[in-house]
């Protein structure tokens, strides 16, 4: 034990324990492997794709409900589940014999009101003649007269009766006012359909399934950015994987407002050639309302990192902001949202330049560097204005911070 602490000893023990204390404050202050230190990602050029995403369900984009006009009970049908049918084709027959014996009740009255006129002119000739050799009064003329004139009116009555009568006999057969493919029969023979109030629907055709449209309901904050013509993407359950193209056909301008969130229909359109889309199919779509190729990007990360401990007069976690002015939002959080989600998608950020700033990797440690930003989706934003290059190294994530680095990150000091 003497001999430990001999002062030929003592001395280069301390030496080799400075030391090492030494070498673990430099590495806990920033002096090991950078890559070790900080997770970067790489400036580059590519595209940056706003997207908005949303739902819905395809449908035809033009289909009918044929209905009756009059009631009564289906007698025939001429047409089935996905029957091709042609305009003016027999769809059902409703049971004629009331329909029948209408007209011929109205067909007999008129024959009454005509023998009625005859009799009626007659006694008006005869009537006129007498009066005019002075046998009877003018009275008596003027009220033949009248009759004669209400028997004509009788006869037009009929005649109107005659041609609802047989009006409503054709309407016991019910054909196809398009030409396209019924999608839909809610009929059975010998069922009783009743049109008093309201017309009941028996078929449902749809033009062409060739084409098809898929209605979404979008958020306020990103119908802005659409506008027909659009490029669009989705998919439906049925075939996992495989994506279908289609196009904005319409934004509608009435709102939509639950809960007071207000939302706007959009109207997608799809080729449907080889017919695997059917009606009722729920799609995911993805909408592209903005793209712009080989722009100078950064990944949204190296936006949002902000150093733990800003060096004293040069870094801050946020720039301060003007009055009167708004604090630029972190691009992407308008994302996220996977596609087919139903939400608002990976808009990102608009067109509109915003100040931001990234940290370069300057000699192992991070440097601040003030950027404008343009258009944003889920993953990169683009690069307007800053001294940014494609290539340049940019800090995303402090691996010790967040307790991530390796071993060699985080020494420790033996005890002797």
């Amino acid at each position: 034990m003497k001999k430990l602490l001999r002062p030929g000893v003592l001395i280069p023990l301390a030496l080799v324990l400075i030391s090492l204390g030494a070498w673990a404050v430099w590495k806990n202050q920033g002096g090991q492997d950078p890559a070790e230190r900080w997770r970067l990602d790489t400036a580059d050029r590519g595209d940056v794709v706003q997207v908005i995403t949303a739902n819905g369900n395809l449908n035809p984009v033009t289909s009918v409900s044929v209905g009756t006009q009059v009631s009564g009970t289906i007698l025939r049908l001429h047409a089935d589940f996905n029957s091709e049918v042609k305009q003016g084709q027999l769809l059902a027959e409703l049971d004629p014999s009331l329909f029948n014996a209408a007209v011929a009740s109205s067909s007999a009255n008129l024959n009454s009101a005509s023998a009625a006129l005859r009799l009626a002119e007659t006694k008006e000739a005869r009537t006129r003649a007498l009066v005019g050799k002075g046998f009877i009064s003018q009275a008596e003329l003027d009220v033949n007269v009248q009759e004669l004139d209400a028997a004509r009116a009788q006869v037009e009555v009929a005649k109107a009766q005659v041609s609802r009568d047989k009006t409503n006999l054709g309407y016991a057969t019910i054909r196809s006012p398009i030409s396209g493919v019924v999608v839909a029969r809610t009929v059975e023979v010998g069922q009783t359909v009743a049109a008093s109030f309201s017309t009941p629907t028996l078929f449902t055709i749809a033009k062409d399934l060739k084409e098809m449209q898929i209605e979404t309901s979008i958020a306020e904050a990103d119908v802005g950015g659409l506008k027909e013509g659009q490029p669009a993407r989705f998919r439906v359950d049925a075939f996992p994987g495989q994506f279908f193209r289609g196009q904005v056909r319409q934004v509608r301008l009435s709102p939509t407002i639950q809960s007071n969130v207000v939302t706007y229909t959009v109207i997608v359109t799809a080729d449907n050639p080889e017919g695997h889309l059917k009606p009722g199919m729920t799609a995911y779509v993805q909408i592209t309302a903005n793209r712009k190729q080989g722009v100078l990007r950064v990944t949204n990360a190296a936006l949002r990192f902000r150093p733990a401990t800003p060096e004293p007069g040069k870094d801050a976690p946020r720039e301060p902001v003007k009055e009167g002015e708004k604090p630029a939002a972190a691009p992407g959080k308008g994302g996220g949202g996977a596609p087919g989600s139903g939400g608002r998608g990976a808009r990102g950020g608009g067109g509109q330049a915003t100040q931001q700033r990234v940290y370069k990797l300057v000699d192992g440690k991070p440097v601040a560097v003030p950027v404008k930003t343009g258009l944003s989706d889920a993953n990169f934003t683009e690069i307007v204005e800053g001294d940014i290059k494609e290539g340049d190294k940019l800090v995303t994530r402090d691996l010790v911070a967040q307790g991530t680095a390796g071993p060699a990150a985080q020494p420790r000091m033996r005890m002797f």
